[in-house]
């Protein structure tokens, strides 16, 4: 799925920096990424995508006995 039309930015990439870049914004992840947001009403999207990815990473790992 596109996150940023203007730039042709899928979700999966931003996912991908967001765990390599654990502490970039929207705008940073942007700039690895070699483009800059450019009408600009995709950042909010794309932050919530930042955080859901980073906060799947904090989650608690469920140990299961055997």
């Amino acid at each position: 799925m596109y996150v940023c039309i203007c730039n042709a930015l899928r979700e999966a990439q931003i996912r991908e920096l967001a765990v390599e870049r654990p502490t970039a914004t929207a705008e940073e992840i942007y700039s690895a990424l070699g483009v800059d947001p450019d009408c600009g009403t995709c950042l909010y999207h794309a932050q919530d995508v930042i955080e859901a990815e980073r906060a799947k990473l904090a989650a608690p790992v469920e140990l299961v006995s055997l």
